[in-house]
């Protein structure tokens, strides 16, 4: 009976000495903050896209540049960042292009440990509201695309027309108005030939390839444990 009553006590006594051990154990841990809002460079290991990548596809990156605390090193160049492929928006007919979302799990410190990381990519081709990155939005931008090289193609036409004066004083008048006109022609055509087009078109498709540097910033802040 005394031995049980003994045994009890010292697991009793064990419980509540663990909390303590645990304060202690903390309170004496070192960790270096880095602020949400940091941004650093980070290179891709692997090709990640939205033609060939699917949800749940790994990647893996590695820190371009070092980033310290102070005088203190807190990841080093060349720190291992990993990833995944949180969802791929296949590309469309009507030129709507595919979207990629990444999902940035975890950096490993220089000690082996893996620190969960909340980011995303600040700095692309395009970037999406919700994040995503993509290439082309849909037929709206196509149309807009196309409305744009129309223009270019009249007001190149134009120029020509005005530069082919030069040759001959008074000469401009007639070829100036003869190549607007042509440079309309042709922009109206090619608006109209290539919005057709873009009706059964795919938009792109997003590629990151190997040896891509992408930057990205901290969304939440980071603690990492130096030594």
């Amino acid at each position: 009976m005394k031995t049980f009553r003994f045994l009890i006590i010292s697991i009793l006594a064990l419980l509540l000495s663990i909390p303590a051990f645990a304060g202690t154990f903390k309170a004496d841990a070192r960790t270096k903050r880095i602020p949400a809002g940091t941004t650093f460079e980070l290179e891709f290991l692997q090709p990640v896209s939205t033609f060939s990548g699917c949800e749940g596809d790994s990647f893996t990156a590695t820190l371009k540049n070092e980033l310290s605390a102070g005088d203190i090193i807190v990841l080093p160049q060349g720190s291992i960042v990993r990833g995944s492929i949180s969802k791929v928006n296949t590309a469309k007919r009507f030129s709507r292009g595919a979207k990629l979302y990444l999902d940035f799990d975890h950096v490993v410190t220089p000690n082996g440990r893996q620190i969960p990381l909340d980011m995303a990519v600040c700095r692309f081709d395009k970037i999406y509201y919700d994040g995503s990155l993509y290439k082309n939005l849909g037929y709206g931008e196509a149309l807009q695309l196309n409305y744009d090289r129309a223009v270019e193609i009249t007001k190149n036409s134009t120029n020509y027309g005005l530069k082919a004066g030069e040759s001959a004083p008074g000469i401009q008048y007639l070829t100036t108005p003869i190549c607007a006109i042509g440079g309309f022609i042709g922009g109206v055509g090619y608006w109209i030939g290539d919005s057709v087009i873009d009706m059964f078109r795919k938009g792109q498709d997003v590629y990151i390839n190997k040896g891509t540097v992408l930057t990205v910033k901290l969304l939440n802040p980071i603690d990492i444990p130096v030594y």
